[in-house]
């Protein structure tokens, strides 16, 4: 872990414990300061979220986690790769902490603030480096943080590497993109609570269960480019502009924020949620993120084209035949593998089979990515599955592969799901080489052939004592 680049954390709220927690489960050796009460506890608690959460994102395993300290802000920032402020938004706190930063940086750190509102310019007085990099809660799921500031193609690549998905902005406005568009959403819908029009509750509903769903698939302007019919956004535009003129909106005004207001909101946001705790809450939000993030990864856009693309990059090279059994599968079972009784499912079993049998695949050239794969697969005709030990939502598995027959069209595998130490399931597996051509059964290329003898024949002691089962 000597080698793990370092990233200092400053400040332990929702945000920066967000921060902390992304750059620890990427691997890098975290050094926090945050000179508040209860600042370690808030930290653990966010750590917690983010241990159980994040790693059920990916198809794969996270690399191993780094070293957390908790220390001073010299000690934090010294050797620094990133240093990243996640102080409360007053610009006299934020100009003093990073007075002591600069002095201490490394010359080379990229330096970074999660402010929500300031400009990189109001925050260098003038002058300095310090980027603008605001990121959105929880920091630990989701991947979008808006980067404004001069040369940032260095730090874009650093944010990449940990999961984010930098948004690169190259004018310098108050309170960025999102947040000005939250801040819309947010004013008007201050106003229909004053006024009487909707509770906290309607308005939430109004979004969670209509357009908030269009939003996290194609956004503001994809979406109403499909209101526009085969006519695109001109077509939308001609039918809806005229009534940007109608005064529907309270557009920048801003409603008294009296104690008559608070109260209302607090009262009708207590009666909508308030028998949940802050805990509960939080894994609902992060286990309905969870879903909502792997149901992108599975159609490739959105967010979950960028959670495939970290795959990929996590993603180790097929292992190359040896004596024992091959890891063909690291990974951590998410939320929405498991059922109602609490355990993984059996239909995700098939799943976990079929992308340990798919690094097999890549090592021979046949993967779904392969050039030489083109006009050619493997089918599976046959499954028997053994049931060994539950398995739960958060824990990680590896599954271990023995190659035990490679014979002309037919390729035999037995995996085995090991949970730490416990054996959790088997599957004896056949496979059927397939020309896509005629849909039909056929030998493999030659040189296809010959990297599968090379692991059946690495395995021949092994296949010996796996009796396959009966089947095809």
């Amino acid at each position: 872990m000597s080698d793990a680049p370092k990233a200092a954390i400053l400040g332990t709220g929702v945000i920066g414990a967000g921060w902390a927690a992304r750059f620890l489960l990427a691997g890098w050796h975290v050094a926090v300061h945050d000179p508040a009460p209860g600042a370690e506890a808030r930290l653990s608690a966010t750590l917690e979220a983010a241990r159980r959460c994040l790693p059920m994102l990916s198809e794969v395993a996270l690399p191993p986690e780094g070293k957390l300290e908790m220390t001073s802000l010299e000690a934090a920032v010294d050797g620094a790769t990133w240093v990243q402020e996640s102080a409360p938004e007053r610009l006299d706190l934020k100009h003093e902490i990073w007075g002591h930063v600069l002095a201490k940086a490394p010359a080379g750190a990229n330096l970074a603030s999660s402010t929500s509102g300031f400009t990189p310019t109001a925050l260098n007085g003038g002058q300095g480096r310090i980027l603008v990099a605001h990121p959105f809660n929880p920091v630990y799921l989701l991947p979008l943080v808006e980067l404004v500031g001069q040369d940032t193609a260095a730090a874009a690549r650093t944010l990449r590497s940990i999961g984010m998905y930098p948004l690169e902005i190259t004018s310098e406005i108050d309170g960025h993109i999102a947040d000005r568009l939250l801040e819309s959403l947010w004013r008007e819908a201050l106003w229909l609570v004053k006024d009487g029009v909707a509770t906290t509750e309607q308005i939430d509903e109004s979004i969670r269960m209509g357009f908030g769903l269009r939003w996290a698939q194609m956004g503001l302007f994809e979406t109403y480019r499909l209101g526009g019919g085969d006519g695109g956004f001109a077509q939308f535009l001609a039918q809806f502009g005229p009534a940007l003129k109608w005064p529907w909106s309270h557009l920048t005004d801003v409603p008294d924020l009296d104690a008559e207001l608070v109260a209302k909101i607090a009262n009708q946001s207590d009666a909508q949620s308030g028998h949940l705790s802050t805990a509960e809450l939080t894994t609902q939000r992060d286990n309905n993120l969870v879903a909502l993030l792997r149901a992108l990864k599975q159609q490739g856009t959105a967010a979950g084209k960028h959670l495939n693309t970290q795959d990929k990059s996590l993603t180790p090279p097929p292992p190359p035949p040896g004596p024992e059994p091959l890891v063909t599968l690291r990974r951590t079972i998410p939320i929405d593998w498991t059922d109602y009784n609490g355990h993984m499912n059996e239909s995700r079993y098939g799943q976990l089979w079929s992308d340990a049998g798919d690094t097999i695949l890549v090592a021979i050239g046949m993967g779904p990515d392969s050039p030489g794969a083109q006009g050619a697969s493997w089918f599976t005709v046959d499954n028997h599955i053994r049931y060994l030990a539950e398995v739960h939502a958060g824990q990680a598995c590896e599954v271990r592969t023995t190659v035990l027959l490679a014979e002309g069209k037919k390729l035999r595998m037995h995996h085995e799901m090991w949970v730490e130490d416990t054996l959790s399931a088997t599957c004896t597996q056949l496979l059927l080489h397939i020309d896509m051509a005629t849909r039909r059964s056929a030998p493999p290329a030659p040189q296809v052939a010959e990297k599968l003898s090379e692991y059946a024949k690495a395995h021949a002691q092994l296949a010996d004592g796996l009796a396959p089962a009966e089947g095809p």
